[in-house]
This record gives structure tokens, sequence and C-alpha cells, in this order.
């Protein structure tokens, strides 16, 4: 089961946001990075055309991730969405793969927090086959008993071995204690306590009631004209309809005035330990701050000040790391490191003193200068598939960025400035408010 576990990790801030919403090339610097239609259907498309080779990408993102689950139903989204490709009112499951996998191309269908998403890769020959499996699972998923039970032991298993992991264990009790009863918030065990009761009808229901084309975003790179691909859309998903109904009411996040320590016992060697609180939307004006921001605080590897403050100088841990996981809605802010039991102290304090150092200190002109250097000169090799091309394309609909946004992206990281840096630190890093989770031997972590 895909994204059942919310995990916040470095990479979330660095790898999501330049994957999916880097800058392009100086190949592309001169027009927009893709055009924008809107289907008879209400289908949104995003079309870029790449002729080099004859593959056509496809990517979607659908209004159904587990914001729009019920409460008392956590997991009922991602399970949804893992079920579309186990059989269909023509296919069974089999067929399903076998069809695809027979002219080399790929399908998936994964859930997740604000979307679930659909991916599919073929030869521009086998386009009609890729579009009309594509809109099979999505339109006509027969949610079969069998594979409900199978997917539900298979996903009950994997919550059960990861129980055994102090990642894990660390990761869900942070997400619980941060997000509390809101939708980003739902963890393992809450979807271990649902799944026995998942009835088929919740699946059918939620299904029929989120997935739609007004609800769907779909771009397509590669060999394709516009002409010719929107008429295939409108003749696959023609008919496609949904029942709409209310989504649930969304429990407000949390509100922290105090710092928390959540002390967990496990017969380990090495202190897990995560510490943060809620951080910021993707739609935030002071994203492009806090991104350069947290690259000079510990999204920035070996050039980090946590990374040389906690591995280069004290020893601590091999490893230690910060993010800003921006969603549709407030995600968290989380700093992570392993360390020894006995200096579990040592490195919390640590980095509490490097959240209060950069909220209070300007940093330096070169750090400014090699985070952004850093920002806006990977960002090319971000966009080298067609597949990544279309994951920006999607996002940059999400995020109501505009299709020009890969123009204007080295600009606005390059406008941040020293002030910028202390300013948003000082609005979103509460040294003073965070949750601290701690998995270890307590007798000899003696987290305090």
């Amino acid at each position: 089961m895909v994204n059942v576990r919310r995990t916040i990790r470095t990479g979330a801030c660095a790898v999501v946001v330049a994957a999916l919403l880097a800058t392009a090339g100086a190949a592309h610097a001169a027009k927009p990075i893709g055009k924008r239609i809107v289907l008879d259907n209400g289908m949104v498309l995003l079309l870029a055309e790449k002729r080099d080779l004859p593959v056509v990408t496809v990517s979607m993102a659908i209004k159904a991730g587990s914001m729009v689950e019920p409460a008392d139903k956590p997991g009922l989204a991602s399970l949804t969405a893992s079920l579309l490709m186990q059989g269909t009112a023509r296919r069974n499951a089999t067929q399903i793969s076998n069809e695809i996998d027979f002219v080399g191309g790929s399908l998936s269908v994964s859930g997740g927090s604000d979307f679930a998403s659909a991916g599919l890769r073929v030869l521009k020959k086998d386009l009609r086959l890729g579009l009309d499996l594509l809109s099979d699972v999505l339109r006509n998923p027969v949610f079969d008993q069998k594979e409900i039970d199978r997917k539900v032991r298979e996903t009950l298993a994997g919550i059960q071995s990861q129980k055994d992991e102090p990642g894990v264990v660390a990761d869900d009790a942070f997400t619980r204690a941060v997000f509390g009863s809101h939708p980003y918030g739902r963890t393992n065990d809450d979807v271990a306590a649902y799944l026995p009761r998942l009835k088929k009808r919740d699946l059918a229901e939620f299904h029929g009631a989120f997935y739609g084309p007004d609800t769907a975003i779909i771009a397509v790179v590669g060999d394709v004209s516009e002409q010719e691909i929107v008429h295939l859309l409108q003749e696959y998903f023609k008919g496609w309809k949904r029942a709409p109904r209310p989504a649930p009411s969304i429990a407000p996040m949390p509100a922290r005035e105090r710092r928390d320590v959540i002390a967990i016992e496990k017969d380990i060697t090495q202190a897990n330990i995560v510490l943060g609180h809620i951080g910021i939307s993707r739609e935030d004006p002071d994203y492009y701050a806090v991104l350069v921001m947290n690259y000079i605080l510990g999204g920035g590897g070996f050039s980090s000040r946590l990374m040389d403050n906690i591995r280069d100088n004290r020893g601590l841990a091999y490893s230690v790391y910060s993010s800003f996981s921006a969603q549709k809605e407030p995600g968290a802010f989380s700093a992570e490191v392993q360390t020894k039991n006995e200096s579990a102290n040592e490195a919390i304090a640590e980095i509490l003193k490097e959240l209060g150092r950069i909220r209070t200190e300007p940093v330096t002109d070169r750090e400014l200068a090699d985070a952004k250097a850093y920002i806006t000169g990977s960002f090319p090799l971000r966009m080298d598939t067609s597949a990544k091309i279309a994951g920006i394309l999607t996002a940059v609909e999400i995020y109501n960025l505009g299709l020009d946004y890969p123009q204007k992206y080295p600009a606005l990281i390059n406008a941040v400035t020293k002030e910028d840096i202390l300013r948003v630190a000082k609005r979103h890093l509460h040294p003073d408010r965070v949750v601290i989770v701690v998995v270890a031997d307590q007798a000899k972590a003696k987290v305090h």
C-alpha cells in the first residue's frame, strides 16, 4: 500500500521540490514549459511536445488523496488507489499487467495525502492501448473482494513488520503529535485499526465520489500533437463522471504553545531523534526564502550548519538534516539525527542551538551565495526526462505557479536576502515549541 506512512525526511523538501518544481535548462528558457488546455469534460490537460523520441509519458494528479477520506476511515484513499489496477469490468489484474508489459510500457496508480497519482509511459505507436488501459483502471474498477482481502493482508503485514524499525516508530509518533486529528496526522496504527472494518462499499463510494474529470489533471509529454492528444483523451475519457459528495470536514492542526518530549523505549544502540513542528504550505509567499534558509540550516548536506556542528565538530552522528515538507496545507518542519543513546541530549541541544542561531544571527554572504548557487544550478538536471517534465507540469498546476514558472524560478531564489532569511527563520522556526521524539534505550539516553 502506497503512502500509508507519512515519512518526513530532509529529502522531502530538496527532492520533491527539485524534482517537481525545478527550473528548465537554458534550452527551455525562451518559452513556457507547456500548454494548458481544458477539455470538454473539465479535465485539465498540460501538454509539452517532445519529438526527439517516439515515446509518450503521462502523469496524472487526482484530488482523491487522504485529505478527502472520512476521518474514521484512515487509509481508504490509499487503498482505493492501490486497488485500481487489480481488476476492471473489462480486464483482471493479470490482463492489465500483461497488456502493458507486452508493449514494454509502464502503468501505475498510487495514493497520497493531497492527490492520488497515475502514470503511463508507452511508445507512440502504443498510445491508444496505453490510454485505453489508463482510462479503464481509473473509470471501471470492480474492487474484487479477493483482491481487497489480499491487499488488506499485505498492508497489515507491512505495517507489522515496520514496528521493529526505529525510524518508522519515530516518524509515526512525530506525525501524530504534530498534526493531531488533521489528515496529515494519520499513521500506520490508525490504518491498521481501520482495515479490518473495510468494506467493498467504502471503496466503491470513495472512488465514485472523488475520481472524475473535474478532479483530474493530466500532463502529457512526448511525441504527440495537441490535436492528436485532445482527440484521444476526448475519446477515452468521454462519459467519465462522478457522483460528487462534500468532502469531510477537516480537523484543524493543533496549536502548540510549549516544547514536548516523547520518549519511546526500544532496545537499540542508536537513538533515533526527530524534532520539529508545523511548517509551511507550498503556496506560502515565504516558500522561496524558507528553501534557501533550510539549505543553510540542514538541507544542504555537508555544507549545512547542522552537519558542520553535529557531525564535523562534535562527532555525534554520521548524518543530520532538516526539511520543510511543503504541501497544499502546511506540512512539517523536521530535523532528524541518529546518535549514540548516551549523546541524545547533547545532539538535541545542538540542533536547538542552531535553530536559535539562524533566527537571531544573519547568515554569511558566503552561505547565502553557496545556497543560491546550488539551488539554481542543480535544477536543469531535473528536466532531463519526460517523466520529470510531466511531474513538473502537474505540480505547476496544483500549486497555481503558472507555465512560466521555470523562467521565474531562478530570479525568485536569487532575490532572497540575508534579511529575508532572518525574517522567515523567526516566523517559521520555533525551538521553544518543538515536538521532540526520541526512540532509544531510555535508561542510557536519559532524555530530559
